[in-house]
């Protein structure tokens, strides 16, 4: 265990004399400079959990740390053999989806893939905000995979890990690549976003949701602006988001607004007001996710805290662990989503009451299946009848 972790959870034990500002500073011989880190969300960039030593920065003498390099956004091409992931989980409507980017340059401080890093050897702090992998070769092996004797359609979902519609993805056109092969094949889509980018490749979206192949969901955390940018620092503002919907919708496109995460005493007092904003700019569904604090995300995620909101550090942690069993995370099936116990209940009520209210639809539009058209793709084994 490192030593933030030993700082926050001394920050957080009831009956313990330390106090916040003991954690804070326990925790920062770990931190890195503000100026290295502008515009980061993670205020730490600690070892991944396969690795079997942690570097961290000191003063020798010899260099100070004032003089190390800011983190800089540093792109790696990614040569995968598939792109799409299969997945059986109960607790999401979907069976299969697409990563164009590993790795996320908005920067969201409480994402539940940032220990996915952990995997390229990378750290889930402030590696996975600057370290990123793109995938340019995802168009031409998703062609490849539709192409496959014996595919069955179901709706690929893109966007559930890392934005589709991160800032690279101006330069990249990945996500824009991968569309152009789902509507040629009249394939079913459904896009999770907090990007206004998305808006670039509206033309497409309102070619596919015409013929009911496309959705949108966009994330609107939080409609604080101050909020916003330290939490998720590189992702669009509130109000650009809530454009983007009214945008989606009034091109014929079904477009959902999620608040994920809902984070209790720190959000979760906006939860009628966002859902009242998402419908008035033309949303038609609605959903949540409950803060998940999985393996490196829960300490990153409690330095944030201690950093920028301390007075609501206890408050905060005691909330998630009522929900969690006492734990800051529970990957239990059926509760991982929404959690457990009375505060818990309490979100899901008012959500429930806000939708019915506002008449926006919990459960999600299907889209057709049945106009597929196999792709004709290079490298395809042709059949012999």
């Amino acid at each position: 265990m490192n030593e933030l972790s030993l700082a926050s959870q001394a920050a957080f034990q009831p009956g313990n004399t330390a106090d916040i500002a003991d954690a804070l500073m326990g925790a920062s011989g770990m931190r890195i400079d503000i100026d290295r880190r502008r515009g980061r969300a993670a205020g730490i960039n600690p070892a991944g959990r396969f690795e079997t030593k942690e570097r961290v920065a000191f003063d020798d003498g010899w260099q100070t740390l004032e003089d190390m390099p800011p983190f800089k956004t540093e792109v790696q091409v990614e040569k995968p053999r598939t792109v799409i992931t299969r997945n059986d989980s109960p607790d999401i409507p979907f069976d299969r989806s697409i990563n164009p980017y590993r790795g996320c340059e908005h920067g969201c401080i409480y994402c539940f893939a940032r220990p996915t890093h952990s995997y390229m050897g990378l750290s889930a702090g402030l590696d996975f905000e600057s370290k990123l992998f793109a995938k340019p070769d995802a168009p031409r092996l998703l062609e490849r995979e539709l192409s496959k004797p014996g595919y069955k359609v179901k709706p690929i979902a893109i966007g559930t890990n890392t934005d589709p519609y991160q800032p690279i993805e101006r330069e990249w056109r990945i996500m824009r690549q991968i569309l152009e092969v789902l509507d040629k094949a009249n394939h079913p889509v459904v896009i999770v976003t907090k990007s206004a980018l998305i808006l670039r490749d509206i033309d497409i979206l309102a070619s596919m949701a015409k013929r009911g192949l496309a959705k949108v969901g966009i994330s609107v955390t939080t409609l604080d602006r101050k909020l916003a940018r330290t939490m998720e620092p590189r992702a669009a503002t509130p109000a650009k988001r809530l454009e983007a919907i009214k945008a989606l919708s009034d091109a014929g496109i079904p477009v959902a607004i999620m608040m994920a995460p809902v984070i209790p005493a720190l959000n979760d007092h906006e939860i009628e007001r966002i859902l009242d904003s998402g419908k008035a700019a033309g949303a038609s569904e609605a959903s949540y996710v409950l803060l998940r604090l999985p393996l490196e995300v829960s300490p990153l995620f409690r330095d944030w805290l201690l950093q920028n909101y301390p007075d609501r550090y206890r408050h905060v942690m005691s909330l998630v662990r009522s929900m969690r069993d006492g734990k800051d995370y529970d990957a239990e099936f059926g509760k991982r989503m929404k959690g457990a116990g009375p505060y818990a209940w309490q979100i899901s009520r008012r959500f429930e009451m806000a939708t019915k209210r506002l008449g926006l639809m919990r459960r999600s539009l299907q889209l057709r299946e049945d106009m597929f058209v196999s792709p004709n793709s290079d490298g395809v084994q042709l059949s012999l009848l």
